[in-house]
């Protein structure tokens, strides 16, 4: 059964009603739980369960150390082209937005590459706009290689792709796959979706399962809070992850809570994911799935940031830059604004002093 079909079982499904009937019992029950199912989950996303917050953090902190320890991955994106063939409402890199337009060289990305290196940190993410056009299989091959010189972990943020190119991708060095759903609701995703390839839901949503099918060893997905109901976004990302963790095993699942921020062109959420809500879904997160990766971007402004070290984050961007040649010469506005602005000694050495490891590198390609 797909994703598509799990989804689909839920249309019909009365959300309200159901969080209106959850109680108490029910929330510390689903506290208790070491396997929580699909009502568990719901459960702790219920307006009512914000009353027992801290009951929830302190579980998720516990379940996190048992899995992970104390220590936080780090990462860095690079971004190489923001070209993009899509119209979408909220993104800054939507091609009906009159900004600086720029595609790195191959020269470029290794100049990029050694810069971001100095870190030490030796995970990265490289992205583009969605243009097959601009930034075809061949460059995305061409990229990684050279990536792969620098760092021990290369994954990817680009259009989605078919299995075949990906296996391509994989074979040229590629271990991981980002991309976001944006939005599960159907009919909103249309709505904010209004032109190019991304408008085709079905593809996208299927995207991540095609990735690991490919061999791709780390999968992160996400909604993007702001578009749709928050609860229902973080039940359908939570299910879709589940899904994918059981039925690849050999997939480290990542889940990302991106809000949306400042960025080129006038959309208007549908709605504010407050910062006591963020933390009820990245808690409910974690006890639904107890081994998968939260990843805290710099999205997120520095002191929550670090207030999230010591509930169940587990990776962490420092440093970041979202323009094309950010990290030397750049000239192309950034596909948002970033919130945390500390350069990565800073971010690291926080970490640190919050009695936590900084993971520079937990992977090594054979």
């Amino acid at each position: 059964m797909s994703f598509l079909n799990k989804l689909n079982k839920y249309e019909s499904f009365d959300f309200k009603e159901y969080f209106n009937n959850v109680n108490d019992e029910m929330i510390f029950a689903s506290i208790e739980k070491k396997e929580l199912n699909q009502f568990d989950f719901l459960n702790l996303l219920s307006p009512k369960a914000k009353n027992h917050l801290e009951k929830i953090a302190q579980k998720a902190h516990e379940v996190t150390v048992a899995n992970f320890g104390y220590t936080i991955s780090l990462y860095l994106p690079i971004y190489v082209s923001n070209y993009c063939s899509s119209d979408c409402l909220y993104c800054g890199f939507s091609k009906k937005n009159k900004i600086h337009r720029k595609k790195l060289t191959l020269e470029e990305v290794e100049i990029e590459a050694r810069e971001i290196a100095k870190t030490g940190i030796k995970h990265i993410l490289f992205l583009t706009g969605e243009s097959r056009k601009i930034t075809p299989l061949e460059y995305l091959c061409d990229v990684t290689k050279i990536l792969k010189k620098y760092f021990s972990l290369v994954a990817i943020e680009v259009y989605p792709m078919s299995k075949e190119d990906y296996e391509v991708l994989f074979e040229a060095g590629v271990d991981g796959l980002t991309v976001y759903q944006e939005v599960y609701d159907k009919t909103l995703y249309h709505s904010v979706h209004v032109s190019g390839e991304k408008t085709n839901y079905e593809y996208r949503l299927d995207t991540p399962e095609r990735g690991a099918k490919a061999g791709f060893r780390n999968i992160n997905i996400g909604a993007l809070f702001g578009i749709g109901d928050i609860q229902k976004e973080a039940f359908f990302s939570g299910l879709h992850a589940k899904y994918l963790s059981d039925k690849y095993l050999e997939c480290e699942l990542g889940l990302s809570i991106p809000r949306i921020n400042d960025a080129e062109g006038d959309f208007k959420p549908n709605g504010i994911l407050d910062d006591t809500s963020f933390v009820q879904i990245m808690c409910a997160y974690r006890l639904f799935l107890p081994r998968a990766e939260i990843n805290i971007s710099t999205r997120e402004n520095s002191q929550f940031r670090d207030n999230l070290l010591n509930i169940c984050a587990t990776k962490f961007s420092a440093g970041s830059k979202t323009e094309v040649g950010g990290y030397t010469k750049a000239k192309t506005e950034p596909q948002f604004e970033i919130s945390d602005k500390r350069e990565s000694e800073e971010v690291i050495q926080r970490i640190q002093d919050l009695g936590y490891e900084p993971v520079y590198k937990n992977w090594e390609s054979i």
